[in-house]
């Protein structure tokens, strides 16, 4: 990457503003009746621009990801599979999803948001991707509705561009983040903490720098003072200098393959342990949303809402 492509995206994060990273191809069509709840792409930033969390303003929309970008973390194989679609049927019922030429756009497009979501907190402090937090994406493989694993590919980013030094992945999703905990099992400069569902997909768990497996049933009595001890003990040892927040609504009692019974309010409330420790010591975090399968779509949006609204309360962003 040039200095002047750099240079060009700082220029778009200049103010301090709550800067959210969307694009209209993040709501992929999907065969009738599919599982993934796709509709919360559309509703998440209708529902904040019709609040005034955000303004049009605040949107950014990102371009698609350059391949050199990706094959930071991603195989040369795996990605001209994707380009070329050539799939095998398998490897698309792993992933999840039909292959076809927009999903693979969608892909590196919610890649760049999440790099553009970088460079923001860098300046801001904390940005937001809309989507994101395909934590399943292995190097050399897809699996879980993840063909390209975001955060892996931005903190292998920032540490190629001397942005970061060492990067701690807070990954609150009730899944393992497995493909991340792969991906840098071997590079002491990315922590990766995964508190997840100890009895949840993925079934063959990878092994994060610190993995947290809970039972199924719990709630926020259990949930909520467990992560709070735990970031502090890890903000002491690793002493991040850049955080990824993977902030899934799928810990919620109401999710149908969750089996915690986090509330909504306890989800919010671990939002704003995550945010708040973070803004303390001053290390930016770029968000994204992961999963979230209530069956109840309103219950999804306004989870994933909480997060922005603590975001740009916690950080004072307009």
């Amino acid at each position: 990457m040039c200095v002047d492509s750099l240079n060009e995206q700082l220029n778009i994060i200049r103010t301090k503003e709550l800067h959210t990273a969307f694009a209209p191809i993040y709501a992929h069509p999907l065969p009738e009746g599919h599982r993934f709840p796709m509709l919360k792409y559309e509703l998440i930033p209708e529902q904040l621009l019709h609040e005034g969390t955000i303004t049009n303003q605040n949107l950014i929309a990102p371009k698609i990801c350059e391949d050199e970008i990706v094959l930071l973390t991603h195989t040369k194989e795996y990605l001209n599979k994707l380009h070329q679609q050539t799939l095998s049927t398998k490897e698309q019922r792993h992933i999840g999803f039909p292959q076809s030429p927009q999903l693979t756009e969608r892909e590196l497009i919610i890649t760049q948001g999440t790099i553009d979501c970088c460079m923001s907190s860098l300046e801001n402090g904390v940005a937001l991707n809309v989507a994101g937090g395909t934590h399943h994406a292995f190097a050399d493989r897809g699996e879980g509705f993840c063909l390209l694993n975001d955060f892996a590919i931005a903190a292998n980013y920032l540490l190629q561009q001397k942005l970061a030094k060492q990067i701690l992945i807070i990954d609150l999703d009730v899944h393992q983040g497995n493909g991340t905990a792969k991906i840098f099992e071997h590079d002491k400069r990315v922590f990766t903490f995964s508190m997840h569902g100890a009895h949840n997909y993925p079934f063959h768990k990878e092994q994060s720098d610190l993995d947290i497996g809970l039972k199924d049933g719990t709630d926020d009595s259990i949930y909520l003072p467990l992560l709070n001890n735990t970031l502090d003990m890890l903000i002491e040892k690793v002493k991040p200098d850049f955080a990824f927040f993977l902030s899934g609504v799928d810990i919620l009692e109401t999710d149908k393959f969750g089996k915690l019974k986090v509330t909504m309010q306890g989800c919010k409330q671990r939002d704003e342990i995550v945010l708040s420790k973070l803004q303390q010591h001053q290390i930016p975090c770029a968000i994204a949303m992961g999963g979230g399968y209530s069956p109840d779509i309103k219950i999804i949006v306004e989870a994933h809402c909480h997060t922005f609204r603590l975001a740009k309360d916690i950080y004072g962003l307009g």
